[in-house]
């Protein structure tokens, strides 16, 4: 049996497309922005004891990762005051996070909205459904039917819709908050290791 599609089926499966569109974008991103920092930032202090300053931002460079962004932001700033050093630190912090955030917020929306969209297709599906049945004293089954399961589908499509965003939302969310996480221990251990080569200078 066919039926009708009404707009909503259009507009949730131009938003399943976008979830999915988005999903592996920003997963390849994050999966990128993950390293093991820890073995990153021995290799780059290694370099730093060596005296090879220009070594070490060329690593952190060659690295697309934000941790190497944001030693490589310290390593520029270490002559300069504590303070400065920090906030320099802090700002490429902020500007890396919300890059790798970037869009995901557009998942949130399409696995809240999802839902609300299905349930005026299945409001639409049955209004239609009234109307086919006030219109002619004779109503064919084929007319009930048809407004009756596009309101259904509708429904349904919308729920299937939201259900996989709010889990690949939650997903990436989680990669991120790890990679924050990382983040600010790199910044940290590289902000303090700087600081004291300076006390050993004076």
């Amino acid at each position: 049996m066919t039926f009708a599609v009404g707009p909503v089926f259009w507009i949730l499966l131009v938003l399943a497309i976008v979830a999915l569109v988005t999903y592996f974008e920003r997963l390849m991103d994050l999966r990128r922005a993950q390293i093991e920092y820890q073995d990153f930032l021995e290799g780059v202090i290694n370099v730093l004891d060596a005296g090879n300053v220009d070594e070490a931002l060329a690593i952190c460079e060659d690295t697309p990762a934000p941790v190497a962004q944001v030693v490589a932001t310290a390593i520029r700033h270490r002559s300069g005051s504590a303070r400065l050093l920090r906030e320099a630190v802090d700002s490429q912090g902020r500007a890396e996070v919300g890059r790798l955030d970037r869009r995901l917020a557009a998942l949130a929306i399409i696995g809240q909205i999802a839902p609300s969209i299905g349930l005026l297709g299945t409001i639409i599906g049955f209004i239609k459904t009234v109307m086919a049945a006030n219109a002619q004293e004779l109503v064919s089954r084929a007319d009930l039917l048809n407004g009756s399961m596009e309101a259904l589908v509708s429904a349904a499509l919308g729920l299937a819709v939201a259900i996989p965003a709010t889990v690949m939302y939650g997903s990436l969310r989680v990669r991120l908050d790890r990679t924050i996480v990382e983040l600010e221990a790199a910044a940290s251990q590289i902000v303090g290791y700087l600081a004291a080569q300076k006390e050993k200078m004076r």
